[in-house]
């Protein structure tokens, strides 16, 4: 008679352990409350809890990637623009989590998506296509300390996509043409100019050198020839040639 009660506790007590056992992943942490009160957390493992006295709260504690939805947005110079990024964080205090904010998910992507309109909505449009690193900084400075107080970690904020109004495209593609072409008259001015350098620079030494000036006209001739097969007949001014030719003395002859 005495083993039926006996055998009954041993089994109540063994309901009590199994049903009391928690199986926590290595990335995952349980929040206990006792009562409705915080009593610690568990890290990753095996965890036994009180059964019907405790509760306990399983939070990831790896980087969670959220998608900032779209977001209409003025710039500075009142240019309407719609914006969307990709957020990274992760819980680095898994019972302020629980405790300081109803759904930590939840309230992160919206403080995400106002920031973005707060913080973007401030620079001009030409920041918000080449300033992207600097704003992606900001962003992520002012959403990591607005969510410290939850217990969150904002690791990186990526603005993903600027959509620009179809009027501000062509424009845009305008300009670009513009400045492509500009570039291209000033390369083509450089390049006339170190020319007409150059060439300056040879007339300068051939007007220094009648010699030079002979040779050159001479060998212009030969190029002509060479090139094109026809009888080409110069009229060459006899000076060119008193280079060449030996002009007796009248003196010593007369």
């Amino acid at each position: 008679m005495t083993s039926f009660p006996l055998a009954i506790a041993i089994g109540l007590l063994l309901f009590l352990v199994i049903s009391g056992m928690r199986i926590i992943k290595e990335y995952e942490r349980g929040v206990v409350l006792r009562l409705g009160k915080y009593a610690g957390y568990k890290e990753g493992g095996l965890a036994w809890i009180i059964p019907f006295v405790d509760q306990m709260i399983k939070i990831d504690m790896r980087v969670i990637t959220r998608d900032v939805p779209p977001q209409d947005i003025i710039t500075k110079d009142n240019v309407s623009v719609t914006v969307n990024a990709v957020l990274y964080f992760r819980v680095v205090h898994p019972d302020k989590a629980v405790l300081n904010v109803e759904d930590f998910m939840y309230a992160t992507s919206q403080y995400a998506q106002t920031t973005l309109r707060s913080i973007l909505g401030q620079h001009d449009m030409d920041d918000l296509l080449s300033e992207r690193e600097k704003l992606n900084l900001l962003l992520q400075d002012v959403l990591d300390k607005r969510t410290d107080p939850w217990g969150i970690k904002v690791a990186n904020v990526e603005i993903k996509h600027v959509d620009l109004p179809q009027e501000m495209r062509r424009a845009m593609a305008k300009q670009a043409e513009a400045e492509r072409e500009k570039r291209a008259k000033i390369i083509a001015a450089e390049g006339e100019f170190i020319a007409s350098q150059k060439l300056g620079e040879a007339a300068t030494v051939l007007s220094n050198s009648p010699n030079a000036i002979q040779l050159r006209y001479l060998q212009t001739l030969a190029e002509i020839a060479t090139e094109h097969n026809s009888t080409i007949v110069f009229p060459i001014p006899i000076e060119l040639f008193k280079g060449f030719v030996h002009t007796p003395d009248p003196e010593k002859y007369g």
